[in-house]
Parts: C-alpha cells; structure tokens; sequence
C-alpha cells in the first residue's frame, strides 16, 4: 500500500514513488484506457506534435466503467487519504495520457495548481505507467510544493500567458535542463506497469519525449481532502458545476470515496 517512510518523502519532497502499487488493476486500467481511445470525450486533445502523437483526455469516470471501478475499489482512496494525512479522499477527476513511439516531443514543466479550481494543501496526484518506463518518465521537482511564489501558467501551444491580462507575480517556469541545470532536485524514475508516481499538485513536473519505438500509456488520477475548497479557476471543465468560492467541492459531481 503506502509506507510511513512514503507519506513522510511526499509531505517533505511533494512526490514520492510507490512500486506496485496498482498491479493487480493494470489490465482493468488498460481496458479503460482503450475504451477511451476508440471513444474519446469532449475534452479530448490530441496535442500539436510535429512528431508522432501525443493524445489526452480528461474527466471520464462517469462514462468509462472501467475508470470507476478504480476510483472506488482500487487501494487508491486510501492511499490518497493517508498521503495527505486527511480523514477524506474527495475524487477530483481522471486523466489519460498517451504518448506513442516515435514522439520526442517533451510536456512542459508545470504545476497543476495554478490551473486547477480547487485550493488546499492536502492535494495528490497518482501517475501510473501501464507500459513500462524506461525513458519517457515522469520528472518531478523535489520541494516545488513549498516554493514561496507560483509557477506562471502557460498555454503549451505557445508558452502565451494562461490568464490574459493577469499581473500576478508568478515564478518563470524552470529549465531545469539548460538555464536552471543543477539547481533543482528532479526526481524521476524507470517504471513497470501499476508502479505509481503520487505528487501535490503544487509540484513543478513534466515529462520526457518518447522517441523511441513502444507506446507509453498512462492513467492519473487526481484527489483532494479535507481542506480543499472552490476557487475560479478554469480547470477542470465541469460546466454548470454551480459551486461557489470558498465551498467543498459537491460530493454528487466529486465522490467522497469510503476506505
């Protein structure tokens, strides 16, 4: 499940790894993951890469079986609740994120929270490979989750602002690989399928291109606790949400999952 040892790395570093946390649930996470593929949602994208493919979607639970048996019988509520040190583990949303063989092209570094309409520190993200990783990790920002100021929002088309207008004093997303090389603590891991990544989502992270030639497939699921609250924010879209700041996010539309 989750060591002492793993919750006291995440609450110190922001991310911490969990090897076979998941692998009794690979093959039920890769039927969802192609249901999804042959059906993509609304929010689908397939991301402008000069080179092979890159395809996300977001948001699907409540039309992939398959992703809602994880939510709720999967070890990951417990997990998630013993991560944050909360009473609770709320349900935020699901992700697929597929990078075929032959696309270099790396995701920006990045944090979540900045985008996200949810507040708090008890936040966890799980990243779960479902082919195994070699060099098209996940990398993350050791301690990012406690930087002082936020990272500034991108738009990954272009690296444009996120917010129009907006003069908030954001912190210059980091290369950690040319201009900031050697300053930061990037962690990153090779994976087998139902290893998980878990990180705040006020960890800086990004990922590596895939040039090579196997696909790598990978399911997040995203959590809040007892501290989180509404904020406006654009993301994730849950359009007529009705929720007001300040509020805890509606257990209908984000369920409160039992462990």
């Amino acid at each position: 499940m989750i060591t002492q040892q793993q919750i006291e790395e995440f609450q110190r570093d922001g991310v911490a790894f969990i090897p076979g946390a998941f692998k009794d649930w690979v093959e039920v996470m890769r039927d969802g993951v192609a249901r999804n593929l042959a059906e993509p949602g609304e929010y689908a994208s397939e991301n402008n890469v000069k080179q092979g493919r890159f395809f996300d979607d977001y948001c699907n639970w409540q039309r992939i079986p398959e992703f809602e048996r994880i939510m709720r019988e999967s070890p990951a509520a417990e997990i998630a609740a013993k991560a944050m040190t909360s009473q609770t583990a709320q349900f935020f949303h699901d992700h697929v994120l597929v990078k075929d063989g032959g696309t270099p092209t790396p995701t920006p570094w990045h944090q979540d929270g900045p985008y996200y309409f949810v507040e708090g520190e008890q936040t966890v993200s799980f990243w779960i490979p479902l082919d195994p990783v070699d060099t098209a990790s996940l990398r993350l920002i050791a301690g990012s989750h406690k930087w002082d100021k936020p990272v500034r929002p991108v738009s990954w088309a272009d690296n444009s602002d996120f917010y129009e207008g907006d003069d908030t004093d954001w912190i210059e997303v980091p290369d950690p690989d040319s201009t900031d090389y050697g300053k930061h603590d990037v962690r990153e891991w090779k994976m087998e399928p139902g290893d998980a990544v878990i990180f705040d989502y006020r960890t800086v992270h990004g990922a590596r291109g895939n040039p090579g030639g196997t696909g790598r497939r990978a399911l997040s699921l995203r959590w809040v606790g007892d501290d989180a609250r509404y904020v406006e924010r654009p993301a994730p879209p849950f359009p007529g949400h009705d929720m007001k700041p300040g509020q805890k996010l509606r257990e209908d539309w984000f369920p409160v999952i039992p462990f």
